[in-house]
């Protein structure tokens, strides 16, 4: 039990130790604001964005089909079990003139049902026909703004997974069926008004923001329009988007979010799909079937209309021949007068041959027209291709992907840093409350003589050692809460837009950070008073005798050692005479090496992307993307270019397109997917060399029927794909086949994809544009339709960059990417503020480690410093005494901190699996550099505080403070 007595020397004894209390709780406070800070900044954008989504009523579940999906597929999805609501969808595809080019634009419906619902930002939601609502994106690129009215032309193809070549299987030349086929597809009105500025829930990121196009972006731009059902017409669908029955209460980032809608889907898959797909195919085979039976008799009523009129013709014809015959005194009705009186009138010879020659060109016209019915009737089946669902969740929707992986990557980081905080504040708390102990044996004695126990002696250290830490705790969590989520959230609220993003404090998460450092520090500070408590209460009254000094290495090497002076030969005894503290403090100060050292890898890393990307492995200057029928005449104007070099006469040509990469987890991620004419074309692309052993792919492992796709490391290293394994490939087009990985090649930035044309064509089958005759032969490789062209240029980065700007709003171009563009316009900005936290909060941990380790080390040292003093030793002699020490010890640290913040970083890096990025570690030696510089730096600095105790030692007092 305590006695007031006791309890009032425990406060005492408490405040002299002030110092070693502060820095316990700062350690604290760094470890807690790191481990709860980071956390706090990802967790209240994950749960930012889940609210939004509800709010606005994202998809749970998306279904889209290859031939369309109709109200009999709405109706089967809304009878599967735990699904909550069911909204049928019309997009279309057009273009749109955005300072002078033409660039793609999805025409979305405003769903009735209120899912998928446009944020509004700015003015009002359209309301009635004509009206429409676009994004900032396109608001900044454009240049209009609310009021401001357009014209959008409507693509001629099919878009967004319907297909109108399938009612077109009756005939090419009917109008009345073509109109009839198309009428079924969504058709929105052209000329638009703007009306308000909406944030696309699809679509987070933020277009005034940080630059992330240099590694997200593909090589096309899109926009989207929102319009209201008004106007709208079409009765097949594009998609149909379904809501979940209690999927509204979890966390759409977490595993048990995923496992609702998985069972809804496979459920989908299992008992609706096959059903559906071979019903809508049934359907359009029935359709095509009865539009050519409609076709044959409107044919046989114009051939019946022709026949009657032939057949008047020649009946009057007759009659005239017969009038002739009767004047002459002849017998009507008679062919062989008919015959005779014909042949002799050159006119009626003329008039015949032209009955006949109708009467043949009929006949003809029906027998073609039965023959191509009949032809077409019979292609219909094989016309019409088996209809294909994809059902996508919401990991395949626009930026959400990202957003959950830049900010996982993220908070992996904010999980490993703390264990090292962690260790260094274990290793301070031992050497801290191991000194204190120390230095009151001779009162723990005492109290153990009056029968304290050793658990009320021990609860004098393990309470200070708890109150720092909880003190340190609590600031910790609120710098964790507040502090570093405010500074995180401006910089991710520079890369998406999640409106209304609030702070939460996560008491268990908060009350979690705190407890494992009460508990680390708290284990530390049993550790050291159990090696005191044990012994009896005369062995602790009784001063602790010095350690036995002891030779060292150094003392082997004569030479060295009779060169050096008396007190440099006390140095290096002293430092390995005090085994605990030479372990203690080279392990602290290598730990907070170690964190600047893994801060400044991170950002060397990040820094050395761009280079590796555009100037080692692209070697291309230029990707011109353009539309397959204009690429000859943009070919032509880059020829005529003499600072623009392509290579041979054709130049390197490819299909370039957007798509996505499903593996075999069902994770997505957005690619890029280059198809170029030959395998050995990509040599003028990339230098594709295997991410394993880094040679050379072989391009013949892509080619043909049994070749494969090369996949960039940055877009596998996300999604754990490699080489020989089997991932699900989407087109532009919105196909999805299985494809094999043939090779994964080294990459750092950009999520590309290649394959040859030959393998494209046996996946995905020859490009429907390629047989209209347009551009010239080899623009078209097996069946697939080149858009691309990749060029070098002659001439420095700036005078690139203002080329392919000029390029750029060519009419014929779709597009123009420049490489030297894309290196200056790289930012990762999130990663960059990551670093900065931490190499901060790092170097405060160092100063913070040898501030106590300094004061530990004067404190314990008060009789010999004393006794330095009594022997004639001047201020500057005894600082220069216990600061050599010092120094030594932390070059010792720093020696084993710098590979150690190597190793760490090198771990750290291999966990930010982020999409388009792969973290090859780079640190520069620099960074090795700056990391030694700032903990001697802190070293130095902590003499200044340490000087002036050392000097207020009283060589009297000190010397007597045993007696």
């Amino acid at each position: 039990m305590w006695s007031a007595a006791f309890a009032k020397d425990m406060l005492r004894a408490w405040g002299r130790n002030w110092k070693r209390f502060v820095s316990l709780a700062v350690i604290s406070m760094l470890g807690v604001a790191v481990l709860t800070g980071i956390y706090a900044g990802c967790r209240d954008m994950f749960q930012g964005a889940d609210r939004f989504f509800d709010q606005q009523r994202l998809y749970d579940i998306q279904v889209v089909s290859t031939l369309g999906l109709t109200k009999d597929d709405v109706a089967a999805l809304r009878a599967v079990d735990g699904v909550k609501a069911v909204q049928a969808e019309r997009t279309a595809s057009a273009t749109v003139k955005v300072d002078g080019s033409d660039e793609s634009v999805t025409l979305s419906e405003i769903g009735a049902n209120g899912m998928n619902q446009p944020y509004l930002q700015q003015g009002r939601l359209p309301k009635k026909s004509g009206e429409m609502a676009v994004t900032r994106k396109f608001v900044r690129d454009s240049g209009l703004t609310i009021g401001d009215t357009l014209t959008v032309t409507p693509k001629t193809t099919a878009a967004n997974g319907t297909s109108d070549d399938t009612a077109d299987a009756s005939t090419d030349k009917n109008d009345a069926e073509s109109k009839e086929s198309n009428d079924d597809s969504p058709q929105f009105p052209t000329k638009l008004t703007i009306t308000g500025i909406v944030l696309d829930p699809l679509d987070l990121q933020n277009p005034d923001g940080y630059s992330q196009g240099a590694f997200r972006s593909s090589a096309t731009s899109e926009y989207t329009f929102f319009l209201p059902s008004s106007g709208v017409t079409g009765s097949t669908y594009t998609a149909i988007s379904l809501e979940l029955d209690g999927t509204a209460a979890l966390d759409t980032f977490t595993d048990s979010y995923d496992s609702a809608v998985r069972a809804v889907r496979d459920c989908i898959e299992n008992q609706v799909q096959s059903k559906r797909q071979k019903a809508r195919r049934q359907q359009l085979i029935d359709d095509a079937k009865q539009q050519i039976s409609d076709a044959r008799s409107q044919a046989n009523t114009k051939f019946a209309d022709a026949q009657s009129q032939i057949d008047a013709q020649r009946s009057q014809f007759n009659a005239q021949v017969d009038a002739l015959i009767q004047a002459r005194g002849g017998k009507p009705g008679d062919d062989a007068q008919r015959n005779a009186i014909i042949a002799s009138n050159t006119q009626l010879t003329q008039a015949k041959q032209q009955l006949d020659d109708a009467q043949a060109k009929l006949d003809q016209q029906k027998t073609d027209a039965t023959k191509q019915l009949d032809e077409q009737e019979s292609k219909i089946e094989s016309d019409i291709p088996q209809a294909r669902w994809y059902v996508n969740t919401r990991s395949s929707a626009g930026t959400f992907s990202s957003l959950k992986s830049d900010l996982s990557s993220i908070e992996s980081i904010g999980r490993a840093f703390p264990i090292v905080f962690l260790l260094v504040a274990v290793f301070m708390s031992l050497t801290a409350m191991t000194r204190m102990v120390e230095e009151e044996r001779g009162l723990i004695g005492t109290y153990m003589g009056l029968g304290y126990g050793s658990g009320a002696i021990a609860s004098r250290y393990v309470l200070f050692a708890l109150l720092a830490c909880l003190i340190g705790g609590g600031l910790g969590d609120l710098i964790g809460f507040l502090g570093i989520p405010a500074f995180l959230l401006i910089v991710l609220e520079g890369m998406y837009v999640v409106p209304n993003v609030t702070m939460l404090y996560d008491w268990m998460y908060g009350s979690a950070g705190v407890a494992l450092f009460v508990l680390g520090i708290g284990a530390a500070t049993i550790v050291a008073c159990w090696g005191e408590v044990r012994q009896t209460p005369a062995a602790l009254m009784r001063p602790k005798a010095p350690k036995a000094g002891s030779r060292v290495l150094l003392e082997y090497i004569g030479p060295l050692w009779r060169r050096m002076k008396f007190l440099n030969k006390v140095t290096a005894r002293n430092l390995f005479r005090f085994k605990g503290r030479l372990f203690m403090t080279i392990g602290g100060v290598a730990g907070c090496t170690a964190l600047i050292v893994c801060g400044l890898a991170i950002n060397d890393t990040v820094d050395a992307l761009p280079a590796t990307q555009y100037q080692d492995i692209y070697r291309y200057q230029l990707m011109v993307v353009t539309d397959h029928n204009q690429l000859d005449s943009v070919r032509q104007k880059l020829k005529n270019d003499s600072s623009v070099r392509i290579t041979g006469d054709a130049g390197t040509l490819a299909k370039v397109e957007s798509g996505e990469l499903t593996n075999a987890a069902e994770e997505s991620e957005t690619v890029q997917l280059i198809t170029v004419p030959e395998a050995a074309d990509l040599k003028a692309i990339a230098d594709l060399r295997d991410a394993d052993d880094g040679e050379p792919i072989d391009g013949s492992s892509i080619a043909g029927s049994n070749g494969g796709v090369i996949v960039s490391q940055s877009a596998a290293n996300a999604l754990d794909v490699h080489a020989g394994d089997t991932i699900t490939l989407e087109n532009g087009d919105v196909e999805r086949e299985s494809v094999r990985v043939a090779a994964v090649s080294k990459s750092v930035i950009g999520s590309d994809i290649y394959m040859a044309a030959d393998y494209y064509s046996h996946i995905f089958g020859a490009d429907s544009d390629t047989a209209d005759g347009d551009g010239s032969a080899d623009t078209v490789a097996d069946g697939v339709a080149m858009n691309a062209i990749f060029a070098q240029y002659q001439g420095s980065d700036d005078s690139q960059i203002a080329y392919a700007d000029k390029l750029a709003k060519d009419t014929d171009v779709l597009n123009v990417v420049s490489t030297a563009d894309m290196q200056r316009s790289f930012s990762f900005d999130l990663m960059g503020a990551v670093v900065a936290l931490i190499v901060a909060l790092a170097g405060a941990l160092a100063l913070v480690v040898l501030f106590t380790l300094a004061n530990t080390n004067v404190s314990e040292r008060v009789r010999e410093m004393a006794t330095l003093k009594v022997l004639g030793f001047y201020d500057g002699e005894v600082h220069k005494y216990v600061n050599r020490e010092m120094l030594l010890l932390t070059l010792m640290g720093i020696a084993v901190g710098l590979p150690l913040g190597r190793w760490i970083g090198g771990l750290l890096t291999a966990a930010l699996n982020m999409p388009g990025l792969y973290f090859a570690v780079t640190v520069r030696w620099t960074s090795y550099a700056i990391a030694a510089v700032v903990t001697l730096a802190f070293a130095l600095l902590i003499q200044v505080f340490t000087n002036p105790v050392l000097d207020r030692i009283d060589p009297v007092s000190s010397l007597k403070s045993v007696e």
